[in-house]
């Protein structure tokens, strides 16, 4: 169970996930209290005030051997990194991670699930906190229609079965006049449904969620019927009208129909044709 709090610190004006001006209300995290609650199932867990990208850092750090699941937090991003290489910052008020896997075992075209059980830790934390929340495919985590988290998952070349997560969650309360962020998509926050929550139990839910599912996942090879059943239940991209923005400014049109066992999305065209999609940002569309 987390803890509802009221934050006693406040920060200035600044930019929040989805490219929001806002005055936040922040509580430093604990790292003690995150390293001893996360204690056997991960590495090393680290927390900083600053940096420009955790992804980045975790790249560098696999690079040089650091350990399979290995955690970095950072308080505040200069240099956060989106999907299809959009840039955001991420200043105090959310919970910003990055967590390095080396998932051995798991064959390399099961990999791209990860990013989609981040989705599925991301719900399981927001409802933790009485938030009621689904996905918007691959991981973008949706209050009504409103985006608080984002996910992204780069595989490092040349290490192997090394992949780092990277997760960007809003927990403090977003001022009103919010602006849309890529797709359209308003950003929210959990404090904006849930009230005031301490930011550190908060993490430690998320993480501890992400540690149990990616366990379950690597245990049964990357291909665990579970876990794809989950995450289906709470995509509610699935069955939707939907336009697929693809790269060189292309778009798909159609339904959202099904999602292949490596998570891929199959988007069925006006014409009846099944595209299969491994990439894009996916726009839902209203039903006329």
């Amino acid at each position: 169970m987390i803890t509802a709090i009221r934050p006693t610190i406040h920060t200035a004006p600044t930019q929040r996930v989805g490219r929001v001006a806002s005055t936040l209300r922040a509580v430093t995290l604990d790292a003690a209290a995150l390293r001893s609650a996360l204690s056997g199932r991960y590495a090393t867990v680290d927390v900083v005030a600053e940096t420009g990208s955790t992804n980045a850092d975790l790249r560098a750090a696999a690079s040089r051997g650091a350990h399979d699941r290995t955690v970095l937090v950072a308080e505040r991003q200069t240099a956060g990194q989106g999907r299809r290489g959009r840039g955001w910052t991420s200043p105090a008020g959310g919970v910003y991670l990055s967590v390095l896997f080396r998932p051995t075992g798991v064959p390399p075209a099961r990999l791209p699930w990860l990013t989609l059980l981040a989705g599925v830790a991301l719900v399981r934390t927001a409802r933790g906190v009485g938030v009621e929340a689904s996905l918007k495919w691959p991981n973008d985590l949706l209050v009504g229609d409103a985006k608080a988290a984002g996910v992204l998952a780069e595989i490092i070349a040349g290490e192997g079965h090394a992949v780092v997560l990277g997760i960007g969650l809003n927990v403090a309360e977003l001022p009103a006049d919010v602006e849309p962020g890529a797709g359209g998509l308003v950003p929210t926050s959990l404090e904006d449904h849930a009230g005031p929550l301490d930011r550190t139990e908060v993490a430690v839910a998320l993480l501890r969620e992400l540690a149990a599912l990616e366990e379950q996942w690597r245990r049964a090879g990357g291909d665990e019927p579970s876990l794809r059943e989950e995450y289906r239940r709470h995509c509610v991209t699935l069955g939707r009208p939907v336009r697929v923005e693809l790269a060189r400014g292309e778009a798909l049109l159609g339904t959202a129909t099904y999602l292949e066992t490596d998570g891929t999305l199959v988007v069925r065209d006006d014409a009846g044709a099944d595209h299969s999609v491994s990439a894009g940002d996916v726009v839902h569309l209203r039903v006329r």
